[in-house]
């Protein structure tokens, strides 16, 4: 008698139940696109970094993903310009496109400011 090993399947509405869980914990869930080592790039990265642990110390899941190193994302993403970041959760889904130095921008995406004009 051979044994088959179990593949857990995650359906769509595990993985709806899982982001709920994760909103619910109140943390965020971001993934930064950018493209390669150039000037936006790393200025994103630290600027985003750098707000992250600012206003949500320890609250937050932070992806940067090199779209040279994996294209086939942008497209599933519709990414159409670098650096863009996407606030997964809480929802609502966000884009921000940029090299995320205005900071008062990126805490209106991300719901942590009002926008006042």
């Amino acid at each position: 008698m051979v044994k088959k090993s179990a593949k857990k399947i995650v359906t769509s509405n595990e993985q709806f139940e899982a982001n709920l869980n994760l909103s619910s914990t109140g943390k965020y869930l971001l993934r930064l696109y950018v493209t390669g080592s150039t000037p936006n790039s790393v200025r994103a990265i630290d600027n985003i970094k750098k707000i992250c642990e600012e206003h949500l110390e320890g609250h937050y899941e932070l992806d940067v993903i090199d779209l040279y190193q994996k294209p086939n994302l942008a497209k599933g993403e519709q990414i159409i310009a670098a650096p863009t970041l996407i606030k997964r959760l809480p929802l609502p889904l966000r884009r921000i496109i940029g090299d995320m130095s205005n900071t008062e921008r990126i805490l209106v995406g991300l719901d942590l400011k009002v926008f006042k004009p």
